[in-house]
């Protein structure tokens, strides 16, 4: 008679128990309480050329039934032939939720991105934290942490994209905010710091999901979302798009495409009259190619345009000031976003373009208590560190600090373009003139005297500012008539092209809104 061992295992698991195991894995949980959320492992179908996905870690936690692959699927595909690395939650899985073997999972293929250099998407459908696994995934080395920890690391080594399909909560919800763009799903996306119902017992504050921390508050109040998509497929579609704007890695540029003339022809929309409005969006499909133009934080901030596109085939950052949106002067929401679409740029050695058309800073009580000179140095600093080429064009008024945070020539831009409604100064003529002969003004009983000292005095200012002299003075570089505007562009991009960052030129990361 065999003596039986205190711990010793019955029977040593067959090949067809570690098939059914990993068929167990794949499998994951039952996703028909969830019909509006398409299976994680489609969302990798759709990420991926076909055939192309290998899974680290499938058998996480086999012994236990009730936690197929630990609830987060990782490993590397290709994308148009690229390598890049995924960390996918699955919702059927214990909510998403990590434990210890979920972190170390993500851990593994964040330490794998930063050695091989792997773009990440992140398809984050997670809880947070599995609190009966709370030693496990919270205070440890190999913890929740550790996850945080590189995300930074990576940030401006290789991209990292988040498509948020459903909650990204308490600790968790800076998954996304570590990334360089989050996409969220209508009525099922959502990030917070405490449920509704902690942050009631904390503050006494009533709130719904969708209000404290739903898609479109993020999309349009907080900043914290890119865009907000209908359902799951499109957000993944839209990371897989993004992807061929950004490069593997900081060490090289993006690829080129087939070039592709413009939408429209740029014409005559901008308006020579300074407060006429009209749509910067437009001018933006008057010069790059067609349909390139992948626009970021559309919702937010809406007097600051940003987005990434190609110019004859070449990635270019656009950051373009939206004169329908309260006149594009530059608010405090507007600075951030600007500053962190230009530190993207910059990490990934795309060319910036800035289209000026800005009344200046927003002034007022409350932009100065909101700490706009704060917010307004950030997107300055941002816009001089930046080694990649940058390019100004003056649509129309370049007026006060905004002109500065613009691109100013003080700030070595390649060049400095004008169209022939450029105006430069540091407020409008007419301004100007209240500013300097306030007092002479109200002096002036007689009204038809008084305007025609104004018209006087304006005309003065008008031709202290005008383009000619700008030109004459080397405070442009050319001035442009619209339909040429493209060509130009593409021409000084070209003899830039031999650029290369400084040597000993710092890595940066994109330092979250």
């Amino acid at each position: 008679m065999t003596a039986v061992v205190p711990g010793q295992v019955d029977a040593v698991p067959g090949p067809d128990e570690v098939a059914a195991a990993q068929e167990r894995a794949r499998r994951g949980g039952d996703p028909a309480r969830w019909p509006e959320k398409l299976p994680v492992r489609d969302r990798l179908a759709i990420l991926f050329d076909p055939g192309t996905f290998v899974e680290d870690g499938l058998l996480a936690s086999a012994s236990d039934a009730g936690l197929p692959a630990d609830g987060v699927i990782t490993g590397v595909g290709r994308v148009e032939g690229r390598p890049v690395a995924v960390i996918a939650h699955d919702f059927t899985v214990k909510a998403g939720s990590w434990g210890e073997l979920t972190c170390e999972k993500q851990i593994r293929i964040l330490e794998r991105a930063d050695r091989d250099l792997l773009p990440v998407v992140y398809l984050v459908d997670s809880a947070g934290g599995r609190l009966t696994d709370q030693m496990g995934f919270f205070p440890g080395r190999r913890g929740a942490s550790a996850i945080f920890n590189l995300q930074v690391k990576l940030s401006g080594r290789v991209p990292q994209l988040c498509c948020l399909h459903g909650p990204s909560a308490a600790g968790g919800a800076y998954m996304p905010a570590f990334c360089d763009w989050v996409g969220m799903v209508a009525g099922n996306a959502s990030m917070y710091l405490a449920s509704p119902r902690v942050a009631e017992k904390v503050t006494g504050e009533r709130s719904t999901l969708e209000e404290m921390g739903g898609a479109m508050m993020h999309a349009t109040v907080s900043g914290c979302g890119d865009e907000v998509f209908d359902a799951d497929w499109e957000a993944v579609a839209a990371a897989r798009l993004l992807l061929s704007y950004l490069p593997d890695d900081f060490r090289s540029p993006p690829a080129c495409r087939e070039p592709a003339e413009p939408e429209q022809v740029l014409g005559d929309l901008v308006p020579t009259n300074p407060n006429a409005s009209y749509d910067v969006r437009d001018v933006v499909d008057g010069i790059v190619d067609a349909g390139s133009f992948f626009e970021v934080k559309a919702r937010w901030a809406q007097e600051m345009v940003v987005g990434l596109a190609r110019l004859d085939g070449r990635v270019v950052g656009i950051v373009a000031n939206q004169p329908s949106v309260r006149s594009g002067a530059i608010f405090v929401d507007s600075a951030d976003k600007a500053a962190r679409f230009i530190s993207l740029c910059d990490a990934f050695n795309i060319p910036l373009v800035f289209l000026q058309d800005v009344p200046g800073f927003m002034v007022g009580v409350d932009v100065e208590r909101q700490g706009i000179i704060r917010h307004g140095a950030k997107m300055i600093a941002a816009m001089a560190s930046a080694d990649v080429p940058k390019y100004s064009v003056v649509l129309r008024k370049a007026y006060a600090a905004g002109y500065y945070a613009m691109c100013a020539p003080g700030f070595e831009p390649r060049a400095t373009i004008a169209l022939p409604t450029a105006t430069i100064g540091p407020m409008s003529a007419e301004a100007s003139v209240n500013a300097v002969y306030a007092n002479k003004i109200a002096a002036i009983a007689d009204g038809d005297e008084r305007a025609a000292f104004v018209a006087a005095r304006t005309a003065e200012q008008q031709a202290d500012i005008n383009l000619l002299r700008m030109g004459s003075d080397l405070v442009v570089d050319a001035i442009v008539e619209p339909g040429a505007l493209r060509a130009e562009l593409i021409a000084r991009m070209v003899d830039a092209d031999r650029w290369t960052r400084p040597a000993g030129g710092r890595h940066h990361l994109i330092s979250p809104v």
